[in-house]
């Protein structure tokens, strides 16, 4: 992807912070090319301290990006390049992902809770039983967002009931919440000493506590999951200064751009007309439908998201997302877990030995089941197996099972759009599309073909465009005809129709098979014991779910 002819030339420069769940980067854009000019990556651990939990450490993920930071830097003064030329920073980040810390101090009360993790399965069924019906999407007129472990919300609530001395800090005004991109922000801008407390619309459109609708916390919402407002970050656009750096080699450049990953690959692969999809293959895998400026409501398991809002003046938009939880994720899985292979390079290469899973299907449902399913109970598996199944075919079957989940979400996209989600092709981004073979399978499952762009950095250049764009940075117009497209890879299908359901048809039945696996913690109990204030929540909610699409 270029900027036109006419745009900032050379050496205008543009940074972006890519925070990811099992990465850190940072990456300079050329500010007439948007080709990258440098960039330094940190890997991150995760930690899994019981079944379902997945953690970080918060001070590791800002240890992290501050060395990426000095580190680009560095390599831009070895090719002799200002560094006064880089004009503003953009940050995108791993969604959801909930850490509290104390403004004092800096200190985070608690490790990061991780996306991914379930532990609060238990605290979404308790909450489920103040909720007429035990209705997931009760609040789905408000939030666009089913009641699952997933959002911010429900792990906030965890660390309230778990750690006593956030509590205390709360009582006494020391506690701020934040996602990634806010404890990003907060730090970078001064920290302690007067760092700016804020997130953008995208990233607190995933908390469960923001009012899609009119774009501001919610106090209805904030009451019924007894969450304090005042420890809430002030929200923003995606595209607008927050604050400047306040220390290190980048002192004084703006911070001006903030999505959350997927908005950000929304953005960079210019997805800014009703009905432009993109899916991201990450840790997860992520497929957003650009649905214009009202948000739309799935029918189908899909949830409604803030797609961007850029500048302070623009109106938001909207998009359908399905989230699916294990992509790359699962490439880990059998690498480190099961051993069948040391890289992903090496899957790959399993795979292409194989040609074909020869019946094997495998779910990877090790959180339960996302979109379109919201299934906590579900399991992984494999089944299909025989005497022949050797380790290639389970490699194939691992590339298969990712390409599914995508084939599932288009499937309930039309459901909820009919013919306007008729997708001509698929734009594709994100670390596992390296793989050729899954890029393949992907169009052959879907009947339809993909399209990769041949510049990598999509999500990063999608903050990168969105702090480049900001009021008193003005380095690019996000017009798209100020973009020109740069070269794609083009993968066709190459098998049947026919060929493809069928194979899609024997995944169906092992998904099936996965449901049921794990029971849920608490039962569903009768509504007269809610007291006086779930009673009067229940009336309102009520109210505001008999105009919603379920």
């Amino acid at each position: 992807m270029a900027a036109k002819k006419g745009a900032a030339m050379a050496p205008t420069l543009v940074g972006s912070i890519d925070q990811g769940t099992s990465s850190s980067r940072f990456l300079v854009f050329n500010a007439s090319t948007a080709e990258v000019v440098s960039l330094h990556q940190v890997e991150l651990k995760q930690s899994f301290p019981q079944e379902g939990w997945v953690e970080q450490d918060a001070k590791e993920i800002l240890r992290s990006v501050q060395e990426c930071l000095e580190k680009t830097c560095e390599k831009l003064k070895k090719q002799k390049a200002d560094l006064s030329s880089i004009r503003a920073i953009g940050i995108t980040n791993q969604r959801e992902t909930t850490v509290v810390w104390d403004k004092l101090t800096g200190e985070p009360f608690y490790s990061a809770i991780v996306w991914l993790d379930v532990r609060t399965q238990p605290t979404v069924e308790k909450l489920l039983d103040r909720i007429p019906g035990r209705n997931r999407a009760f609040f789905k007129s408000k939030t666009g967002l089913p009641l699952t472990t997933y959002f911010s919300a429900v792990k906030l609530r965890w660390l309230l009931d778990n750690v006593a001395e956030l509590r205390h800090a709360v009582q006494e005004g020391r506690a701020l919440f934040g996602t990634i991109d806010a404890w990003l922000i907060w730090s970078l801008t001064g920290g302690k000493n007067g760092g700016v407390h804020c997130t953008d619309v995208t990233n607190a459109s995933r908390t469960l506590l923001f009012n899609i609708q009119n774009l501001d916390w919610d106090a209805d919402l904030c009451k019924f999951f007894e969450i304090p407002m005042e420890i809430l970050p002030e929200v923003r656009s995606s595209s607008e200064i927050y604050g400047r750096v306040s220390s290190g080699p980048l002192m004084g450049v703006p911070v001006s751009g903030c999505l959350g990953d997927q908005h950000a690959a929304l953005v960079g692969q210019m997805c800014f007309l009703d009905g432009q999809a993109k899916n991201t293959y990450g840790t997860g895998c992520f497929l957003l439908c650009n649905t214009g400026h009202k948000p739309a409501f799935s029918e189908h398991g899909l949830l409604t998201t803030v797609a961007y809002k850029l500048g302070k003046d623009k109106p938001a938009c909207y998009a359908l997302e399905g989230s699916v939880a294990i992509a790359g994720a699962l490439i880990r899985w059998l690498c480190d877990n099961l051993g069948i292979a040391k890289s992903g390079d090496e899957v790959e290469k399993l795979a292409a030995e194989a040609g074909s899973s020869r019946g094997c299907c495998l779910v990877p449902a090790f959180s339960g089941l996302y979109a379109p399913h919201w299934d906590p109970t579900a399991r992984g598996l494999i089944c299909g197996l025989t005497q022949f199944t050797n380790k290639s075919h389970i490699a194939y079957a691992a590339l298969e099972a990712v390409c599914f989940q995508t084939r599932e979400i288009l499937d309930a996209m039309k459901k909820d759009c009919g013919a306007g989600a008729q997708l001509s092709h698929l734009q594709v981004d994100g670390g596992m599309t390296r793989n050729k073979i899954l890029m393949q399978l992907q169009a052959d499952i879907l009947c339809t073909p993909v399209i990769k762009p041949s510049m990598p950095e999509i999500t990063a250049l999608g903050a990168a465009m969105a702090a480049g764009a900001a009021e008193g940075v003005g380095v690019w117009s996000l017009n798209t005809e100020d973009w020109a497209a740069t070269m794609y890879v083009r993968y066709e299908p190459q098998i049947t129709p026919e060929e493809s359901e069928g194979r899609y048809a024997k995944w169906k039945k092992a998904i099936t098979k996965s449901k049921g696996w794990e029971e849920t913690s608490s039962k569903a109990q009768s509504s007269s014991g809610c007291n006086e204030f779930l009673k009067w929540i229940s009336r309102k909610m009520t109210c505001q779910h008999d105009k919603a699409v379920n």
